[in-house]
């Protein structure tokens, strides 16, 4: 079993940036495939970056130029850098872990971009 836990989400401003940590309880050495959905008001939760195969980065359009995704296997966490935030990024952020054919979620972290 994986417990993860999100933490830096928040309100900024349009152009502003915040950086999204994903604590794993347990090791994420082994985990080859790790990433970040969000679910914002009223749309269907999609796929904002993601690891895979251990260390291929792969971004939805929407994001690329503006967001990193990294992991940090010696600390178990797992991090989304948000540059150049927009109201459309407004959204709950989900990190996920698939370790031993199995898929984990955190519990989600407001992130709130307005004026």
């Amino acid at each position: 079993q994986v417990q993860l836990v999100e933490s830096g989400g928040g309100s900024v401003q349009p152009g502003g940036s915040l950086r999204l940590s994903c604590a794993a309880s347990g090791s994420i050495v082994s985990s080859r495939n790790m990433g970040w959905y969000r679910r914002a008001p009223g749309k269907q939760r999609e796929l904002v970056a993601s690891i895979i195969r251990g260390t291929s980065t792969n971004y939805a359009d929407y994001v690329k130029g503006r967001f990193t995704i990294s992991r940090d296997n010696a600390k178990n966490m797992v991090y989304l850098q948000m540059n150049s935030l927009e109201p459309e990024d407004t959204a709950v952020y989900y990190c996920y872990v698939d370790h031993d054919l199995l898929r984990f979620w955190g519990q989600g972290a407001q992130v709130t971009v307005s004026s």
